[in-house]
């Protein structure tokens, strides 16, 4: 038998021989271990609960348009939920250097708008029906209104960046997301091609969900004039934070839930992308395997019976594990960039926000 992973309850459930008192231990101490990284979302919310609010008011206010069918669409997708973890970095960051002013409200909005905005397009893209559970903008207006409200969004957010004047800021968040489309089109290349190498992923990774992360936490130093080294220190802490965020999302498609991820199981099987799981099975399996994933994947000839296989080939190989542990990696980083800062109780809720991204696969 394979060693036990460390971290995996994926890796421990499906291991073939352990004594049912172990796996039920393991569970219940991986279950403390998620109720814990709940709880540092919390308390981070909890920290800048009034700015939270209003940035809500601030999202609510820009997303009026005399166009009905914008804020009803822009409406939906924004009142579907999520963390709000990007704006939650820009408020948290500047609370971490010492702001006291209000520009960081208008720049966290900015941030989700720019997020918003790539949701919507993304959709279209990939074709999705739903959204954090629920239908998705494109399953219920069509492609055309999603993709022009996701336009309609990334204006108000250069409209936000103008606003507050600073070139400095503009020019973060104008490359952020210049990147992201970047990484956008990098996935769209990738997509159906097994020979994609485990760096082209990461470059995906650090272009579409990273950069933003980066983007969103470095701006918190900018607004509070703090030394280029704490604005880098930021910056490092974001880009590692986001991969290792994507690293789960990734490994979740494989293993989780559709409640707990807002989407059917599969999805990006279905779709032919190519994530880490798929890279670390495919270079691992025999020559039967890779024709497996390559008629799966490559030539979208997909057949009932076929996700489960695949997932069974990323037990066997340990690919979701493994995941997993390079997620770790990188929460690992961004941890020790916010060694720099001395300690308060918004740096503790940052430092358990990683955990929070990273636990989500338990």
């Amino acid at each position: 038998m394979p060693p036990l992973h460390r971290h995996s309850l994926i890796y421990i459930v499906l291991s073939e021989v352990i004594r049912e008192n172990e796996i039920v231990a393991t569970v219940v101490q991986l279950d403390k271990r998620r109720r814990e990284s709940d709880k540092a979302l919390d308390a981070l919310v909890s920290l800048v609960e009034d700015d939270l609010k209003a940035v809500n008011h601030t999202i609510v206010e820009r997303m009026h348009s005399p166009v009905a069918l914008i804020p009803q669409l822009a409406g939906h997708i924004v009142a579907a939920g999520g963390k709000r973890i990007r704006p939650l970095l820009t408020l948290a960051a500047a609370q971490l250097c010492g702001y006291t002013g209000n520009r960081h409200i208008k720049l966290a909005s900015c941030v989700e708008f720019i997020h918003t905005a790539t949701l919507l397009h993304d959709d279209v893209v990939d074709e999705s029906a739903l959204r954090r559970g629920q239908s998705s903008a494109n399953a219920l207006w069509g492609n055309q209104p999603s993709v022009l409200v996701g336009d309609f969004l990334f204006s108000r957010a250069f409209e936000l960046m103008v606003e507050d004047g600073s070139l400095k800021v503009l020019s973060i968040l104008s490359r952020a997301s210049s990147v992201i489309a970047e990484g956008e089109v990098h996935q769209l290349i990738t997509t159906n091609d097994t020979d994609t190498s485990e760096a082209q992923y990461l470059e995906v990774v650090q272009s579409k969900t990273a950069e933003l992360f980066a983007a969103a936490s470095r701006i918190g130093a900018i607004v509070a004039n703090r030394p280029e080294v704490e604005e880098e220190a930021l910056q490092v802490y974001g880009v590692n934070l986001g991969t290792a965020f994507q690293l789960i999302d990734d490994v979740l498609d494989y293993s989780a839930k559709q409640q707990e991820l807002g989407k059917t199981i599969g999805d990006d099987f279905r779709e032919g992308k190519i994530t880490l799981p798929v890279i670390l099975a495919f270079r691992r399996g025999e020559a039967t395997e890779r024709v497996f994933w390559q008629r799966c994947l490559e030539d979208l000839d997909q057949q009932d019976g076929d996700l489960d296989r695949a997932m069974d080939y990323m037990t066997k190989h340990g690919s979701l594990a493994d995941c997993i542990n390079r997620a770790h990696h990188f929460g690992d980083v961004a941890r020790d960039a916010l060694g720099i800062f001395p300690e308060s109780d918004v740096k503790t809720a940052l430092l358990g926000i990683i955990d929070f991204c990273i636990e989500r696969a338990y």
